[in-house]
C-alpha cells in the first residue's frame, strides 16, 4: 500500500545534472537568498554589517529587490508594514550584536500586531558560540536570548546544509497564526564559506492551518442564535486572516453590532447600520458592549486599549475567537476557542441560525449620538477639522500608517480607514517611530497608490534618517508631520496629572528644509490649507513632507471616571 506522505518526487535529468554541477563562487549567503526565492519572497529590508556581508554579497547574484534603510529599528518596521500589507512573510537582513539588537522594537511591535517578520541575522564565528568570552567584534554570551521573549520562534544555524530547511521553518513559523516575527542567526565563517551545496530551487512554503475545535464552534453557534442582544468586538487577527467579509456576513445574518478595536481599523464597514466603529474608548460603547448578553470576541485578547484601559467589565457569555493561545481567557472568562478567525467564521456561519432583529440598528445609532453628544461638548473642533482633512484628502484605496502621536490617537477612534488593512498604527506595541518607515515598507508593497504616513515632531526625529531611503529608492509616501514643539501627548499626560509637564519639549528643525535637503519636496501648511496641500503630496510621484504645525489636545478619557 502507497501512502501520499511515501510519495517523492524525482528529480528530472536536467535537475540531477545541476544539482551535482553547481555554479562556482556561491558562499552561504547564497544559500540565504536562494532560499528566500524559493519560497516566494521577492524583496528584502535591512542593513549591511561586517558579520553579514557573506549574505549581502549574495543578493548581487540574485534577483531579490533590496530596500536598505538607514537604521536597523527602521527597517524592522518597514519590513512589516511589508508583511500587513501583502500577508507574505517578509525578509529583514541584520548584523550581529548592536545591528541585531537594534532591530527589537520594530520586532515587539510586529509581535503584538501578528506581522510576519523573517529576520535573519548574522553571529560571531561558530568558534566563538556557546558562552565564551573569545572578544570577537559584537560578541555576545548568548544573542538568541535577546530574541526568545520577542519573537515566536529562533533559529541557531551551524553549518550550511542547516540554512535552508532553519529558514522554511521559520518562514512557515511567521505565516502560521498568529502571524508574527521570527529570528535566524548564522555565523559569520558559514556564510563566507565556498559551498559544493545545490542551488536552492524551491520549498514548502505553506504555513499550517489553525482550524477550530468543531464541538467548540458548535456550542458558540447555540449561544449566538439564542442570544437577545448579542454583539462582536473585532480586532486585528480579524484583518490579519483576511475574514472581513465573513465578519460582516455573520453580523448581519445575528443582527449583531460590531465595534473594531484600534487594530481591527476597517474589519467592518464604518457607515454599515450595525457598526459602533471603534469608539471603544469612550464608556457608552463600553456600557453597551457589558448589556450585551452574548459578546463574540474575534481576534482580540481584550487588552488594554481593546477594554477601555481594562474598565470592561463584561456581565454577559464571552465567546473568544483567537489564535494566539496565551491570549484566550487572559482578561475575561470565556468559551475560548483557539483557531484562525477565518476557519472560525466560516464555521459559525455554517452552523447559526438567522436571528431578525429590527431594534438594532436604533440601538447603534443610539450610542453613537451619545458619543457624538460627549466630544462635541469638548471644544475639539481643531482637531475634528484636522482628521476630516486628512480623510478627504487620502485615497480610500490608500493606505496609512500612525506613529504614536495625539492625531493617531483621534485616528483609533474617529478615522474610518474604508477597509480591511488600510490603517495601521504601533498601537500593539507602543514605541515612537514607526509611521514613516513602515508607509516606506507598504510602498515598496505596492506601489501603484500612494501611501500617507502621520507623525508627530518627536517621533519624526526617531526615523528623520529614512527621508535618504525615501529619495533614494523614489517611493511614493507622503509624510505629514504634526509639529506641536514636543511630546504632546506625554506633556498632556504630565500637565494633568502633576500639574505641568517635565522633558517634554524639544527643540526641533525646520522640516521644510531638512526634508528639501534630502531631495524631498516639503510644504508648510495650516488647519485651513491641509486638505488641499496634503491633497496634492499625495497626488505627485515619490515622497514628499506636509509639516503642519499645530498643538492638538485629546478628547476627555472615560476610564477615570
Amino acid at each position: 500500500m502507497t501512502h501520499d506522505h511515501d510519495l517523492v518526487l524525482r528529480p528530472t535529468p536536467a535537475q540531477t545534472e545541476a544539482a551535482l554541477n553547481p555554479p562556482p563562487g556561491r558562499n552561504g549567503g547564497d544559500l540565504v537568498v536562494e532560499t528566500l526565492a524559493g519560497l516566494g519572497a521577492t524583496t528584502v529590508f535591512g542593513l549591511p554589517g561586517q558579520h553579514a556581508l557573506g549574505m549581502f554579497d549574495a543578493l548581487r547574484r540574485s534577483d531579490l529587490r533590496y530596500i536598505g534603510l538607514r537604521v536597523e529599528n527602521n527597517a524592522g518596521f518597514a519590513a512589516d508594514a511589508y508583511g500587513r500589507i501583502t500577508g507574505e512573510a517578509a525578509p529583514l537582513l541584520l548584523s550581529t550584536g548592536p545591528g541585531a539588537l537594534t532591530s527589537l522594537a520594530a520586532l515587539q511591535e510586529a509581535a503584538a500586531a501578528s506581522a510576519p517578520v523573517l529576520a535573519i541575522g548574522s553571529q560571531i564565528p561558530s568558534a566563538g558560540l556557546g558562552g565564551g568570552r573569545h572578544g570577537y567584534l559584537h560578541e555576545l554570551p548568548d544573542q538568541a536570548a535577546s530574541f526568545r521573549g520577542v519573537v515566536k520562534s529562533v533559529h541557531t544555524v551551524r553549518t550550511q546544509s542547516q540554512i535552508p530547511s532553519a529558514i522554511e521553518a521559520a518562514w512557515k513559523s511567521a505565516l502560521t497564526a498568529p502571524h508574527g516575527p521570527v529570528w535566524v542567526e548564522i555565523p559569520q565563517d558559514v556564510l563566507l564559506a565556498e559551498t559544493a551545496i545545490p542551488v536552492v530551487t524551491g520549498g514548502d512554503a505553506f504555513p499550517e492551518e489553525l482550524p477550530p475545535r468543531p464541538e467548540l464552534t458548535a456550542v458558540a453557534a447555540h449561544l449566538l442564535s439564542r442570544a437577545e442582544r448579542p454583539a462582536i468586538i473585532a480586532g486585528g487577527g480579524v484583518v490579519r486572516a483576511d475574514a472581513s467579509g465573513k465578519l460582516k456576513q455573520l453580523a448581519e445574518l445575528l443582527q449583531a453590532p460590531v465595534v473594531t478595536t484600534p487594530g481591527g481599523k476597517g474589519a467592518f464597514p464604518w457607515k454599515h447600520p450595525l457598526s459602533l466603529q471603534s469608539w471603544i474608548e469612550d464608556r457608552h460603547t463600553t456600557d453597551f458592549l457589558e448589556d450585551a448578553d452574548v459578546l463574540l470576541v474575534v481576534g482580540s485578547g481584550l487588552g488594554e486599549l481593546s477594554s477601555n484601559y481594562h474598565t470592561f467589565k463584561p456581565r454577559g457569555r464571552v465567546i473568544q475567537i483567537e489564535a494566539d493561545l496565551g491570549k484566550l481567557e487572559s482578561n475575561h472568562p470565556a468559551l475560548g476557542i483557539h483557531a484562525d478567525a477565518r476557519l472560525a467564521l466560516q464555521a459559525l456561519l455554517e452552523t447559526v441560525s438567522e436571528r431578525p432583529d429590527p431594534d438594532a440598528p436604533e440601538r447603534v445609532r443610539e450610542v453613537l449620538g451619545k458619543v457624538t453628544e460627549r466630544i462635541a461638548s469638548q471644544e475639539l473642533t481643531l482637531e475634528q477639522d484636522v482628521l476630516a482633512s486628512v480623510r478627504r484628502a487620502l485615497p480610500a484605496d490608500s493606505p496609512s500608517f500612525w506613529d504614536m502621536t495625539i492625531l493617531a490617537y483621534w485616528a483609533w477612534s474617529a478615522f474610518d480607514a474604508k477597509g480591511p488593512n488600510h490603517m495601521h498604527s504601533a498601537q500593539g506595541a507602543g514605541g515612537l517611530g514607526y509611521g514613516f518607515p513602515a508607509a516606506l515598507g507598504a510602498a515598496a508593497a505596492d506601489p501603484t497608490r500612494p501611501v500617507l504616513a502621520v507623525s508627530g515632531d518627536g517621533g519624526a526625529l526617531y526615523s528623520i534618517a529614512e527621508l535618504a531611503t525615501a529619495r533614494q529608492y523614489d517611493l511614493n509616501v507622503t509624510w505629514l508631520i504634526v509639529d506641536d514643539g514636543g511630546y504632546g501627548i506625554l506633556r498632556e499626560y504630565m500637565s494633568d496629572a502633576f500639574g505641568e509637564a517635565t522633558a517634554t519639549e524639544l527643540t526641533r528643525p525646520d522640516y521644510v528644509a531638512l526634508a528639501e535637503s534630502f531631495g524631498v519636496p516639503g510644504v508648510r501648511t495650516t488647519p485651513q490649507t491641509l486638505e488641499q496641500d496634503l491633497a496634492k503630496a499625495l497626488a505627485a510621484p515619490g515622497p514628499s513632507v506636509v509639516l503642519l504645525p499645530a498643538v492638538l489636545r485629546m478628547f476627555a478619557p472615560t476610564h477615570l471616571d
